[in-house]
């Protein structure tokens, strides 16, 4: 099986078993997602949804955060990864977000990369989520099962991965993949014991061959 039809089968069953797959994080406008995303670095989208109700009824907008206190943002993250260097990205954001871009989040992703917090990944799933752009954010889910199944080969870092992918995935498809190999990893392609037995996948999937 080439690469070309191993992307093609994958696709495939993605559309017929998973046509719709969108972020599991809670949000209602693109300051709340760009919030939420930079929370959401090494800790669960469960957990920042527990969150962030709280932090937002206490800073709605980015002008309520521009003014905070890292100490005060502190308290209503504490219970994420890495609370206190989220608190200062996060007022870090909101002020450069009112000083530099008139309060709108910004689509073009190195525009996003500039502000406190966001790296290249989080810029890809603001300008895929919100705007639509044909950007494939990686994180461990997307980096371990486009490996893992074949999607990508000797892939060392998050942009290796997304530039192979980038590749061979349809531009117009590459916003919803991310979220397929972000839920196939959350549930199914498990980091460890991996539930190969109720994956569909298995006739194109490189690890089931091999371990099987």
């Amino acid at each position: 099986m080439t690469k070309k039809e191993r992307f093609e089968n994958i696709i495939t069953w993605f559309q017929k078993n998973m046509p719709i797959a969108e972020t599991e994080l809670d949000y209602t406008n693109p300051y709340e997602l760009l919030v939420a995303v930079i929370l959401s670095a090494q800790c669960t989208d469960k957990r920042v949804n527990m969150i962030t109700p709280d932090l937002f009824q206490r800073y709605p907008s980015a002008k309520e955060l521009a003014v905070a206190e890292p100490a005060e943002v502190y308290d209503y993250i504490s219970s994420c990864t890495y609370p206190n260097n989220k608190s200062k990205h996060l007022v870090g954001m909101a002020k450069m977000l009112i000083s530099d871009f008139n309060n709108v989040v910004p689509d073009d992703i190195k525009e996003l990369q500039k502000l406190p917090g966001v790296g290249r990944k989080t810029a890809n799933v603001i300008a895929s989520v919100v705007y639509e752009k044909p950007a494939m954010a990686v994180d461990t889910h997307v980096f371990r099962v486009s490996e893992r199944i074949g999607l990508t080969t000797n892939s060392k870092t998050p942009l290796e991965t997304e530039k192979q992918l980038v590749k061979y995935f349809p531009e117009e498809l590459l916003p919803i993949a991310h979220h397929w190999l972000i839920l196939h990893g959350r549930y199914v392609c498990v980091a460890r014991n991996p539930k190969c037995k109720k994956c569909g996948l298995q006739e194109y999937c490189k690890f089931y061959q091999k371990n099987n």
